[in-house]
């Protein structure tokens, strides 16, 4: 169930980081490139700023205590915040499900979403927290 709840301090604080990284990013690059460029971008930013990240990290999909696939995180930061890129023309429905997927597959409780196909990244930032 996702929740209006604040995180504690240092997740927020992990999450103003990758927001404040996200927005150089965009600034320096704009809307309209491949999520690809933007990850590359958003790393290079995150390890300029000292900001610990795992890049296309698999996890595991379980049903019940099956393992049933895998799939992949776009980014976990300071191992506690999963950051999904994309570069669509709005946000759907659909992604927010995905990243709360994300979360419940892995314990991860914050995640952000980044359209960065966006004017103002601002329009392209949505935080999902999972209680």
């Amino acid at each position: 169930m996702v929740e209006l709840l604040e995180p504690d301090k240092q997740l927020d604080s992990i999450m103003h980081d990758v927001i404040g990284a996200a927005i150089e990013v965009h600034r320096y690059l704009g809307p309209g490139l491949l999520e690809a460029v933007y990850e590359k971008a958003l790393c290079l930013e995150l390890t300029d700023r000292r900001i610990k990240y795992d890049r296309q990290l698999q996890f595991d999909v379980k049903y019940k205590s099956y393992v049933v696939g895998q799939n992949r995180l776009d980014l976990l930061v300071e191992n506690e915040v999963v950051v999904e890129i994309k570069t669509v023309e709005t946000l759907a429905p659909i992604h927010t499900a995905q990243i709360i997927a994300y979360l419940k597959c892995t314990g991860y409780r914050l995640g952000l979403l980044v359209n960065f196909n966006v004017v103002l990244l601002k329009q392209g930032l949505r935080r999902i927290i999972l209680s």
